[in-house]
């Protein structure tokens, strides 16, 4: 079942990205955001000397995969965690050093799929946009419970949403009415409250508050903050990083990532460059990659995603 309703985005490429330091036996490679198994799959198949070590928050992505992966034995160690435990996660697990690190940011396919999650705007669910179901607030006591000021904050920063005193002010008043408790009311509410103009462009009209309540709800951004430079500190020299990330602010704070390990920090001037100011990171992408057209007609999700790939080729030094 899992094999033929999940297509992961931009596969070969990623493989591509981080064959050069997988190919030894004892290799280990990290899957940050296992979903449904299928980068983890590919890399265990691609990379028959290699180890996975894969984490994810939500329990049922982690039995179904577990079952996917099954055949792979022991060379599969799946984790229940949040990837910005990564660090935690190796430590227990007594790994040093890795040879490759893989993110594919966002909303996998099994939690845009299942109805009952609440983070598709296209069909009617109870508002949760939990990754883990057995943790935090959903969506629902977020709308119902925030004040307002914050509302428009989080669908300003997180949704880039330009209407988003105008959409605050109707779910206010909505929910003075009667809670929040499904998508479907949601998504009216914001057509209702829009503007003609602001609802002919950019696709569903609902797409940027669900993004942001999905991005507030799991505390995304501020996880991705703190795992990716976990993750480049992870990794041994030759091993490489590769991110897939799906809207503008995961993918900026990436870039800042990389370009900041792939920048020389010296103090202008010096005529030699110590060994503690040379760049940690080369950069393996110029810029971000886009998927082709051949792949996103294949795979409309695939349609926003950006990758960007890194190889550590230094130690840091104190």
């Amino acid at each position: 079942m899992t094999g033929t309703r999940h297509v992961p985005v931009m596969l070969d490429r990623c493989l591509d990205l981080l064959a050069p330091a997988l190919a030894e036996p004892g290799a280990v490679v990290v899957d940050c955001t296992l979903g449904l198994g299928g980068h983890s799959e590919a890399l265990l198949t691609a990379f028959p000397a290699a180890r996975l070590v894969a984490l994810d928050r939500d329990k049922e992505a982690l039995r179904l995969s577990g079952e996917r992966l099954a055949p792979f034995g022991d060379r599969a160690t799946l984790v229940h965690a949040v990837y910005d435990e990564l660090p935690d996660v190796l430590d227990r697990l007594g790994i040093p050093k890795v040879q490759g690190v893989l993110f594919d940011l966002g909303v996998s396919s099994m939690q845009l799929d299942e109805a009952g999650r609440g983070f598709a705007y296209a069909r009617d669910a109870p508002l949760d946009m939990r990754m883990d179901q057995s943790a935090g607030m959903s969506a629902a006591e977020v709308l119902n419970t925030y004040p307002p000021g914050e509302l428009v904050r989080i669908l300003r920063a997180y949704g880039e949403e330009k209407q988003a005193k105008r959409i605050v002010s109707a779910i206010v008043r909505e929910r003075a009415v009667q809670p929040f408790t499904d998508s479907a009311r949601l998504v009216e509410l914001i057509r209702d409250a829009l503007p003609q103009a602001a609802k002919r462009t950019g696709g569903n009209p609902a797409k940027r508050t669900f993004q942001a309540l999905r991005i507030e709800v799991n505390g995304e951004l501020s996880s991705v903050e703190a795992a990716v430079p976990a993750a480049v500190a992870s990794l041994a020299v030759g091993g490489r990083i590769a991110v897939l990330a799906y809207h503008s602010l995961e993918d900026r704070l990436v870039k800042q990532v990389f370009a900041a390990g792939a920048a020389n920090t010296a103090p202008p001037g010096l005529p030699v460059v110590p060994e503690r100011y040379q760049p940690r990171l080369k950069l393996l992408t110029r810029g971000a990659e886009l998927p082709t057209e051949e792949e996103v007609a294949e795979n409309r999700r695939a349609a926003p995603a950006r990758l960007r790939g890194a190889e550590r080729i230094r130690e840091d030094v104190r």
